[in-house]
């Protein structure tokens, strides 16, 4: 039987910046950084995944500069840039515009924070050797047992690991449909999660 693919996108806010772009596959992940819209949905079609986390407000607020799911990210101690803060505005526009590309293609799509991800499951933020040691410990392979994978790497395998555990039912959905949801795994330490 074929095993799901899971794609995690660490989006830039322009293609003249790398986006961080990791599958996992089974245990396996592939990971690397890609510039272009177009190569960015090329690559990710390919893969006919199951679901796409990426990292990146998807819709705009409906009035204000922060929607409810941004103010509940922070009540459950998840800052998060809002939308339309003025170095966010080209990021939002970017992945309101990829997420609607993908969704016509028929794929699943949701907004991950891969550092309330880290936060949540009880890992480091920022040491991104720590948080590459934490990820071979959980049982993924492939790229991160071969290489040091850069920052938005990290990210975008931060963010597939996000959908993985909504796919097991482990992550709870903040905000409301209409306006733009975001997903964060269920705290738990993460050395219960053993992928296989």
């Amino acid at each position: 039987m074929k095993r799901k693919v899971i794609i995690g996108i660490d989006l830039a806010g322009s293609e003249s910046k790398p986006t961080g772009w990791a599958k996992i596959e089974g245990c396996i992940v592939n990971a690397c950084e890609i510039y272009e819209n177009s190569d960015i949905i090329r690559k990710t079609l390919e893969e006919k995944p199951v679901l796409i986390a990426i990292d990146a407000p998807l819709s705009f607020p409906k009035s204000g500069i922060m929607r409810k799911a941004d103010r509940e990210m922070f009540k459950l101690g998840y800052p998060v840039f809002p939308p339309l803060f003025k170095s966010m505005k080209n990021l939002t526009k970017r992945g309101t515009e990829l997420t609607r590309t993908l969704r016509d293609k028929g794929l699943k799509v949701i907004e991950v924070h891969p550092a309330s991800t880290r936060k949540a499951l009880g890992i480091p933020t920022k040491d991104w050797q720590k948080i590459q040691a934490i990820f071979l410990h959980i049982g993924l392979k492939g790229d991160l047992k071969k290489r040091t994978l850069t920052p938005h790497e990290i990210d975008a395998v931060t963010a597939a690991l996000t959908a993985y555990l909504k796919l097991k039912s482990q992550t709870i959905t903040v905000g409301e449909e209409k306006e733009g949801t975001i997903v964060v795994p269920i705290k738990q330490d993460w050395r219960q999660i053993k992928i296989e």
